[in-house]
Parts: structure tokens; C-alpha cells; sequence
């Protein structure tokens, strides 16, 4: 469906609402509440809600039921008359420890009676957008290799040695803003979307909204007046954190939250909103399903095959590695003894210390040969048993395509683009270089999830999105077609 209206006379009004939608289990550690936030805008012409959910997805996996959408759209429109293709649902994609979330039915009447009460209280909003930039708190978790491969960057397995790593891969720190104002120019809501992965934030395995939970409170708490702010997750396919692998300290979610915080109100300061109108298109993509597991996984299967193979005999164990690996790193001229006792055997014409280390040397190289190659194999393992599920899944789902949605919004002079995939990096960054819109943001985990959407050049590489992903590598190509498409109906 489309609707665009570009007619400034009209008036844009706004309405936000807000319920906690924590799961009610007694037995959970709960660190701070989960969230369902929504805004609705009407400019006379098009009628939209905007909703953001403290979730993983919504539907796919875990907590959010594959009918949790069509539900609340339907309901929607028949108590709102907002059509259903007009509601924009968004999950933080904030990582549970298990269920973080109150029982199915008692979200769906949550969220539904929130969209229902920001709807009956509209008032007229002014809308600017802008944009921040925030690069110290996110990093590209797939490791680009000498060997033109693919690592992730998981708690699943270990990082790769310092000296295969050739590079880190390309984030956007782009900070998207919209803020609308009420008539007397005090915020009534501010939206900033931005691409990160909220993952692990609380260390004893506690329901959290983690840092993008701190980020709205800070942002709601300096702007005053009541405002919402509703945090959009962008293409956090492939980020994470910095400190996502810091063994050393926790982890800090406020620190990170803060930060993120500080840089959206920077930017909304320097906004000044104006009258502004809706644009809104819908349309529903057919993507291709990967065909290629046997072969992925032959491959595989071949790697494990030659990594075992090169497996063989070692002198040490365990107990006897570690000291003799950190004598060598500490000392590496003189490992065995102190270096006096070198001179000594040099000055006698012996040999005994030298040889020893030479021997000690090939024995901690071979048993490191020996560990890496158990590194590989246990992601190797993780990888395989991952594409036989997915091989399945797409097997038994009985079609070669899988229905993908895609909205843009038009807000004023900025644009929405939403994706139901993990979006990674360098699509989103494609889709926003082609847009002739300036303000053009990526809105993944939106209205449905289908898993991973990597670049089509990532597929030979091995990196966990690609292998965690249903789709084939032409989705791409079709996905930002049809979102360059949908920027260009939107500014005609």
C-alpha cells in the first residue's frame, strides 16, 4: 500500500505511549524492566504507528510468536482504523538469558493498548531530523583473514591468531535523529536508530534492555516534558561492542549506553524542527532460498577432514605447555635459565642449554599446532550441525522463495527503510550511499525476522552470518533494488 502526501499545508500530529512488558516470572533476575514504546502520526492524509519492542526479533526466534504481528496489526486497524501495513514493528534485538518477556497473549493486549492510547492523544508536532556519529562503542565482528577468509568474532568459539588477521571490517557509525516537537517546541518524542548488537548485557545471565535501555532513560530523563525516546535498531548484523570479548573487566552497559546517549542529544540539539508530512509504501519481496548446504558443507567436511589429519604426536601435555610457553615469551634468548648460565655454557663449549631449548621450542610449536586446530574444529563442528538445520528448515518450508516485507517512511525530509533481516554493515551502507535523500535510515528486525542478510561477496568466506543466513546471495541484489525503489517513490 501506498500512501505520500507532500502537501505542507497539511498538519502533522502526534501521539506516544509506553508499557513494560517484563517477563512476570518470579524466579528471573531482572536488572531493568524491557519496554514496548509506540508513536503514532497522522498528518490528515496517512495514519501510521511506529513501535519498538525490548526483543530479540519479532517472531523467528525466541520470545515473539511468528503470529504475534499479523495479530497486532489486525487489531490495530479495527480499533485505530490505522491500516495494518501502516504499523512499523521494531525489536531492539536485545539477547535474553531465556524467556525475558510476559506470556504471549498478555503481550499482544500490552502493546495493542499502547498503540490504542497514543492514538487518542495527538497533538500537532513540528519534525527535524538529523544525524550523530558514535564510532568507539561498535566493531565489525567478522575478522577479515590473510587468507581472504571470514572469522566472527563469537562467545561460541575462540578469536584467531594476532598474525592471521588482516583487517577489521566496515561499521556505521551514523547516528540517525528525528525529532518531534510539540507547539510550544518542548520534545515529545525523539527517534534515533542506529546499528549495534545489544548482546550479554548483564554477566549473571539477568533480563536486561542492556545499553539501548540505558541510552532511551539518559535521552528521556535530559529532554524532559515527558518525551519518548524510541530506539530503531539498524543493520546490526555483523557489529558488536568493543569490549564484547574483554575477559579482564565487566562489561559496561551503562558506560556504552551513556555514550550512545550523549552523542543522540548532541545531535538533536543542533536540529530545528519544521511542519512536516508523511509518506509512507509497503511492499511484500520474494527472496531466494539458499540452495547450497550439500555443498557448503562438503567443503566443510573436507577442511575438518584435513585439520585432523594434521593433527600429531606431541611430547607435552597441558601442565607441561603453559610454563614452558611462558618462559619462551618471557625470555626467548635465554628460556631454560638465566642468561648467565648461557655465558657460562658458551665459555665451557657446551651446547646442553641451547639444545634443550631448540627441542623445547619445536615440542610448544607443534602442541600450538596442535590447539589451533582444535579451535577450527570446534567451529568447524558449530558450523556443519548449524547448515543441517538450516538445509531443513528451508527443505521443509516447501517453497524456494520466503516472503520479506519492506516499508519505507517518509518523515518530513527523512527516510525509513525497513528490512526483517539481520542486515549487515555494507548493504545498509550501499542503500544509504544510492539515496538521494540525505536523512535515509535502516531500520532491520522489522515487521518479522528471517535470519541473516550478508553481502553477496560474503558467502565464499565463512563467516557466521553467512552460514546462520536461509537466503541465497541474490537477495541482495533484489532487496536494495526494491528499497532504492520505494526512496524514489517516497521523494516523488
Amino acid at each position: 500500500m501506498t500512501s505520500n502526501s507532500k502537501e505542507t499545508s497539511r498538519t502533522l500530529k502526534a501521539g506516544t505511549a509506553r508499557v513494560e512488558i517484563t517477563t512476570e516470572d518470579p524466579s528471573t533476575r531482572v536488572c531493568d524492566p524491557l519496554f514496548a514504546k509506540a508513536l503514532v502520526l497522522d498528518d490528515g492524509a496517512t495514519r501510521m504507528a511506529i513501535v519498538t519492542v525490548d526483543v530479540v526479533a519479532v517472531g523467528g526466534i525466541c520470545d515473539v510468536g511468528d503470529d504475534f504481528l499479523p495479530a497486532l496489526r489486525m487489531g490495530i486497524e479495527k480499533t485505530t482504523g490505522i491500516p495494518g501495513d501502516h504499523v512499523l514493528v521494531n525489536a531492539s534485538h536485545t539477547h535474553p538469558p531465556g524467556r525475558i518477556i510476559c506470556q504471549d497473549k498478555v503481550l499482544l493486549d500490552r502493546v495493542h493498548g499502547t498503540v490504542c492510547q497514543a492514538a487518542t492523544d495527538l497533538e500537532v508536532v513540528r519534525v527535524g531530523a538529523g544525524v550523530g556519529h558514535e564510532s568507539r562503542v561498535t566493531v565489525n565482528r567478522t575478522l577479515r583473514m590473510k587468507d581472504g577468509s571470514h572469522w566472527s568474532v563469537r562467545h561460541t568459539n575462540p578469536s584467531p591468531p594476532d598474525d592471521q588477521v588482516a583487517a577489521v571490517g566496515p561499521t556505521d557509525p551514523q547516528i540517525g535523529v528525528l525529532r518531534f516537537d510539540r507547539a510550544d517546541g518542548s520534545p515529545l518524542a525523539l527517534i534515533y536508530n542506529f546499528a549495534c548488537h545489544p548482546l550479554f548485557g548483564d554477566p549473571a545471565g539477568g533480563v536486561t534492555a542492556n545499553f539501548v535501555g540505558v541510552a532511551s532513560s539518559c535521552i528521556e530523563a535530559m529532554l524532559g516534558h515527558g518525551a519518548t525516546a524510541l530506539f530503531l535498531q539498524g543493520a546490526a548484523g555483523d557489529v558488536i561492542d568493543v569490549d564484547f570479548k574483554d575477559f579482564e573487566t565487566p562489561r559496561d552497559t551503562e558506560a556504552i549506553g551513556h555514550r550512545l546517549a550523549i552523542a543522540t542529544l548532541n545531535a538533536s540539539r543542533e536540529i530545528q524542527p519544521v511542519d512536516a508530512t508523511l509518506g509512507l509504501h509497503t511492499e511484500t519481496i520474494e527472496l531466494p532460498r539458499r540452495t547450497d548446504f550439500p555443498q557448503r558443507m562438503a567443503e566443510l567436511v573436507s577442511e575438518q577432514d584435513e585439520l585432523l589429519a594434521s593433527l600429531r604426536y606431541t611430547a607435552l601435555d597441558f601442565k607441561s605447555f603453559v610454563p614452558l610457553y611462558l618462559k619462551q615469551a618471557i625470555d626467548p634468548a635465554h628460556p631454560g635459565h638465566a642468561g648467565w648460565r648461557y655465558l657460562q655454557a658458551e665459555k665451557i663449549g657446551s651446547d646442553l642449554l641451547t639444545s634443550m631449548d631448540t627441542l623445547n621450542r619445536e615440542n610448544v610449536e607443534k602442541y600450538l599446532a596442535n590447539i589451533r586446530a582444535m579451535e577450527r574444529l570446534a567451529r568447524l563442528q558449530d558450523k556443519i550441525a548449524t547448515l543441517k538445520r538450516h538445509q531443513n528448515f528451508n527443505v521443509t518450508a516447501g517453497s524456494s522463495t520466503v516472503s520479506a516485507e519492506v516499508m519505507g517512511v517518509r518523515v518530513g525530509n527523512a527516510i525509513l527503510v525497513t528490512s526483517t533481516t539481520e542486515v549487515l554493515t555494507e548493504v545498509a551502507l550501499n542503500i544509504k550511499r544510492s539515496s538521494p535523500c540525505p536523512y535515509t535510515f535502516i531500520a532491520a528486525f522489522t515487521n518479522g525476522y528471517i535470519h541473516y542478510g550478508p553481502p553477496a561477496g560474503d558467502y565464499d568466506k565463512g563467516g557466521y552470518e553467512v552460514t546462520e543466513c536461509f537466503l541465497a546471495p541474490d537477495w541482495q541484489v533484489i532487496f536494495e533494488a526494491k528499497a532504492a525503489e520505494i526512496i524514489d517513490r517516497l521523494l516523488a
